[in-house]
């Protein structure tokens, strides 16, 4: 497990179309928003996991999830 969140901004620097400077708190809002995001679609594969009587989450736990997830992110 990391002990701290990784950074953000080169991944939202790269998907960016044009140049665009990122600064310290919107970079720290970027990672509270995907770590939330992440906390949101581990606590749903682990309870599509624990419905199949698993202890382990594996990748098809997750993808079956994702979907639900992700619409629900878009708000």
């Amino acid at each position: 497990m990391l002990n701290k969140a990784p950074r953000m901004k080169q991944t939202v620097k790269s998907k960016m179309k044009s140049h665009v400077n990122v600064r310290k708190a919107s970079e720290a809002m970027i990672e509270l928003v995907t770590l939330l995001f992440l906390n949101d679609l581990a606590q749903e594969a682990r309870t599509k996991a624990c419905e199949e009587k698993s202890t382990i989450i594996r990748s098809h736990h997750i993808k079956a999830v994702a979907k639900k997830v992700l619409k629900s992110a878009r708000g």
